[in-house]
């Protein structure tokens, strides 16, 4: 069974923190025609925000249908109600995803937006300025955030839309007529698609009934094969054991691993990862951790032939239960364009020495592994026993 359903003559391009991605948000946005589909796990109302509720407001004015589905954890439960009135009062059509946990503790992470079927982007990029600490809100950041998306024209983007419909429906009620109605859509704009450049790319979710782990396995399978080098940045990193021992595997057998950490954000997740060093540098894999400012990026290459680009972090609730959204991507040009950011962001982080780590004070050690005895038994109550 294939883990990713790959299509051709896909035009993909790289886009790296809000300044590359608000504006061609924006302009695909203004440009639209039909409908837009935007998910996303935070969307707060700053300078940037606005800008993109006020051109989600003009679109709605001029004809357009347009959905929105905001996480009311992320978000915000007073934002949510107050972004929700807005939107209803200019004609657009909001979800908030999972109000008082009523699903469990299941959260809508992925940030997807879709324009007219044929424009997606898909990415770890909230709807907020990238000076603003997403967390902390009123705080700001010294440098901007690092995170990155991909927009998509093609063939793939109607695998994004179908799926951002799937989610818009699991989330609202409509009668059995008019999902018949939009899935009669979805069929009648197939052939509208443009021929573009050709890029192999495929689209991967995580959710909690058939997709439970597709983005793990499409992680495994491409570390499996990897043969020269494996570069993975994450902010949180505490995947299962599996995941760990691919990575431990991969620098057995002669595979450059190297692994980009953000730091300095929670200090027990920043435990939890640390409780994974030992083992990981015995193995070989280089650490870095980056504390610039906030990491948010949530990519990786290997062989400069496999990329992906996404909202799913390397760690249990990205992995085992959030509701996630990841591009998969095998193309060299692509590939090598994000291996340079990635290493323009290791050029300024900091790399974790063995020998310095192993001298550590012994109280440090053993919080590291007492945070992940900690973090273990949660994930394990809350997926029922997926994190392993």
């Amino acid at each position: 069974m294939r883990v990713v359903n790959y299509t051709y003559d896909n035009n993909l391009t790289l886009l790296q923190n809000g300044e590359d991605f608000f504006p061609a948000l924006l302009d695909a946005i203004e440009n639209a025609h039909s409908e837009i589909y935007l998910e996303t796990y935070i969307f707060y109302p700053d300078e940037v925000g606005r800008r993109v509720i006020d051109a989600l407001k003009k679109a709605a004015a001029r004809g357009v249908q347009v959905h929105v589905i905001i996480d009311w954890l992320g978000t915000g439960r007073k934002l949510c109600q107050l972004l929700n009135r807005e939107f209803q009062a200019a004609g657009i059509e909001c979800h908030v995803f999972n109000r008082w946990f009523r699903r469990g503790f299941v959260r809508l992470h992925r940030k997807i937006c879709v324009v007219d079927h044929l424009i997606a982007f898909v990415g770890g990029i909230n709807i907020l300025n990238d000076y603003r600490y997403d967390y902390n809100k009123k705080s700001l950041l010294t440098y901007p955030r690092q995170d990155f998306a991909v927009r998509v024209e093609g063939p793939l983007a109607m695998r994004i839309y179908q799926e951002a419909i799937r989610l818009w429906e699991q989330t609202g009620k409509r009668t059995l007529w008019e999902r018949f109605d939009r899935y009669r859509a979805i069929i009648r704009t197939r052939e509208r698609f443009r021929r573009a450049k050709t890029a192999l790319a495929g689209f991967i979710v995580r959710d909690n009934f058939r997709n439970r782990r597709t983005i793990q396995r499409a992680y495994l399978r491409a570390m499996g094969q990897a043969r020269k080098r494996i570069i993975l940045a994450t902010p949180y990193f505490a995947p299962g054991r599996r995941f760990r021992n691919a990575l431990a595997s991969a620098a057995s057998r002669g595979v450059e691993v190297i692994l980009l950490i953000g730091s300095g954000e929670f200090w027990v997740q920043d435990s939890v990862a640390q409780s994974f060093y030992p083992k990981l540098l015995k193995s070989g894999i280089k650490v870095f951790e980056y504390n610039k400012t906030q990491f948010h990026g949530k990519v990786a290459v290997i062989d400069d032939k496999w990329a992906t680009v996404g909202s799913s972090n390397c760690d249990g609730l990205s992995l085992f239960l959030n509701h996630e959204a990841n591009v998969v991507v095998r193309d060299v040009d692509f590939a090598k364009t994000l291996r340079k950011d990635i290493e323009a962001a290791l050029s300024e982080a900091v790399e974790i020495c063995p020998e310095s780590f192993a001298n550590r004070p012994w109280y440090k050690r053993f919080w590291y592994g007492t945070a992940f005895l900690i973090y273990r038994f949660i994930m394990r109550t809350i997926t029922w026993g997926d994190y392993t």
